[in-house]
């Protein structure tokens, strides 16, 4: 009846990781599988995915992924890939109308956490997460999964009913927002069928449509070959088997079945402009897109490329928030990355949220910085923090490998089965990592701008308030002209040698100790009165969370001090600690793992944090920083004065 295509993947992994990858024939290796997922098809094409996992206990995250969404639909289908979706809860075979809601909330289950559905251009998905201590309730969900797969029953009441409810989606996302994407997405999707099958579809699609039409986009995409069923989960495996092939197997295969197309999103010669605005904008944003070739993902090689990748934003990202936090920022916030754009393609992006008339000042720092790239290159310090960053992230998912959530690992499948995008597990991808990265050098890197950031395949995309004038056509192009006129000097990578802290305190007396064995807590108090509350947990292997408070709050601020109060926080926050600024700690902090932030609430204040136990005293050490040595930054402050004033200057707009 079906397949396991897993045949030997684990005999492959073992195979696969020699002490030292080198040489072209390493790179040209295939990435391998996860040796913990299961995945097979079954014969009418079907394919499913099994993993244990225990986090949370004695539950199941369920998927029924079907490879079709609103880029299918036929002209007298618009927003019907999305109603199909609505319909899977109004009535199937088994389940008669409200009949399967009202099943699934009276296990405890609810929409939003537990029961959920989404549809995009390419693809539905069904998300179910059941108790796995019952067989009843497991058997019953896979009756649902089969249910929704083909055995809907589209009734014509149901249908008239949803239709209601569905228009009224459409026009409740009828902001600022929708009407900007609807003036941007024929340029940026210029030529494809991206640009005219928006998921939500069309009012007079809504209104209109034939129930056939509807039955028909069913009949047509709803088939065994375009769907995976996705189990991961507290559960007994085989069992998990044995239920995808009794309510999954006797689907009929397709026959004389629509071809499923991959529509392209076509490349072009010239630059295109997608410049929108609205009366009920609330922010400016200005964006640069360089339409690409999907790129393969197949082996160590193809690995190799995306970890160059990340390292070239990472390093430009970091460049972008330096220069948010200083006065008369070019930007609100700024960024740079790469990703897919659709099934079919690939894109590069720049872009930033600006203040009001700054879209030519924003675009020319986007396009400075990059160029300083493309001219000097990134410094050997920042290629070896952001590896550092980078290894240290993934060291800490490795960690905690075995406390991972089933909804990630389910996600993961959805993709592989969608798009092909690899599952090789976390302990593959931290090898590969710790063998990669020390291989990649900065001038592989520094030359990805120079090939990304090209004159043809180029959106420029502007979007704000209809109040303020933006730039036209030829003044955007201008900036492009400018910028490669600029003398531009090479980045200064400055990195201060200051302690993060220069006079180490001498430790405080514990007065007294106390245990609290029913939950396992000890609790100190300290010479000077500090009450300290431990208790330890096997939650996660790499985490400790702390949380220091007081009671207080801005509430007890006097009228004429509250703002100053309830924003302190913030002004403390950039400006860094000790002799430390902002941008300096976040170079000394690059590859640990600490997170702690100062905060005034209405009742409290005090200082939160998580990290890792290998970097536990660096998080005291900041902690103790904040309490004693916050950095007074003047020009930090002024920074964080104009983004606020920035970001709120239309908000009343909406």
């Amino acid at each position: 009846m079906y397949s396991r295509s897993i045949t030997s993947i684990a005999l492959a992994f073992v195979l696969f990781l020699p002490s030292a990858l080198s040489g072209q024939q390493a790179l040209e290796r295939p990435l391998p599988i996860d040796p913990q997922v299961t995945i097979g098809t079954l014969e009418n094409g079907l394919r499913y995915y099994i993993r244990v996992n225990s986090r949370p206990e004695s539950r199941a995250e369920l998927r029924l992924v079907v490879n079709a969404g609103s880029v299918l639909e036929d002209d007298d289908q618009r927003g019907l890939a999305h109603f199909v979706e609505h319909m899977g809860f109004n009535g199937t075979e088994h389940f008669a109308k409200q009949e399967l809601v009202d099943y699934l909330e009276s296990i405890g289950m609810r929409f939003g956490p537990h029961i959920n559905a989404y549809t995009s251009a390419d693809e539905t998905v069904y998300m179910l997460r059941i108790p796995t201590d019952t067989a009843d309730i497991m058997e019953k969900a896979f009756q649902i999964l089969e249910d929704w797969a083909h055995l809907q029953t589209l009734d014509p009441e149901e249908i008239e009913k949803e239709r209601g409810v569905v228009i009224e989606e459409w026009r409740s996302g009828r902001g600022a927002g929708a009407r900007i994407r609807d003036k941007q997405f024929p340029i940026i999707f210029r030529g494809s069928r991206y640009a005219e099958r928006l998921t939500i579809g069309t009012k007079e699609s809504l209104e209109g449509f034939e129930h056939d039409a509807l039955r028909r986009f069913y009949r047509d995409w709803y088939r065994p070959d375009l769907m995976a069923v996705i189990a991961v989960g507290d559960f007994d495996p085989d069992m998990i088997e044995q239920l995808i092939t009794k309510y999954f197997a006797a689907i009929p295969a397709a026959t004389d079945a629509r071809e499923r197309e991959v529509f392209p999103v076509p490349l072009h010669d010239e630059t295109l402009f997608a410049i929108a605005t609205d009366p009920e904008a609330t922010n400016t944003r200005v964006s640069i897109l360089w339409k690409q070739r999907l790129g393969a993902y197949e082996t160590v090689g193809d690995h190799r490329q995306r970890l160059v990748a990340r390292l070239y934003n990472g390093m430009l990202n970091q460049r972008m928030t330096e220069l948010t936090q200083k006065p008369d920022a070019p930007f609100i916030f700024g960024g740079s990355g790469q990703g897919r754009f659709a099934r079919s393609s690939e894109v590069y992006q720049l872009f930033a949220s600006v203040k009001e008339g700054g879209v030519t000042v924003g675009l020319d720092a986007l396009l400075t910085e990059s160029e300083r790239v493309s001219r000097h290159g990134f410094t050997p310090g920042e290629l070896r923090r952001q590896k550092a960053r980078m290894l240290r992230g993934l060291e800490r998912q490795y960690a905690e490998r075995e406390k991972r959530e089933s909804a990630a690992f389910a996600s993961q499948y959805v993709r592989h089965f969608l798009t092909e995008q690899p599952v090789p597990g976390i302990a593959a991808v931290y090898e590969l990592a710790q063998q990669l990265l020390p291989t990649i050098e900065l001038d592989e890197i520094d030359r990805l701008g120079r090939e990304w950031m090209v004159d043809q395949n180029r959106v420029i995309a502007v979007d704000g308030p209809e109040k303020n004038a933006v730039p036209d056509e030829r003044e955007l192009l201008a900036v492009f002209e400018a910028v490669h006129a600029k003398d531009i000097a090479p980045y200064e990578d400055e990195v201060s040698t200051a302690p993060l802290v220069a006079i180490v305190p001498a430790p405080a007396e514990i007065v007294s100790e106390e245990h609290v064995d029913e939950v396992n807590l000890t609790i100190w108090v300290l010479a000077n009165g500090v009450r300290v509350l431990l208790k330890p947990t096997d939650f996660k292997d790499d985490e400790i969370l702390i949380r220091s408070f007081s009671p207080g709050g801005y509430s007890l601020a006097p009228d004429e001090t509250l703002v100053p109060a309830m924003f302190a926080i913030d002004a403390v926050g950039a400006g860094g600690v000790g002799e430390l600024s902002m941008i300096d700690l976040r170079k000394v902090m690059a590859g640990k793992a600490v997170s702690v932030s100062p905060f005034i609430s209405s009742l409290s204040e005090g200082i939160s944090g998580a990290t890792s136990p290998k970097d536990v005293e660096t998080a005291f050490q900041l902690m103790y920083l904040y309490f004693t040595a916050p950095r007074r930054d003047s020009a930090a402050f002024v920074a964080m004065q104009q983004q606020m004033e920035a970001f709120l200057a239309n908000r009343s707009a909406s």
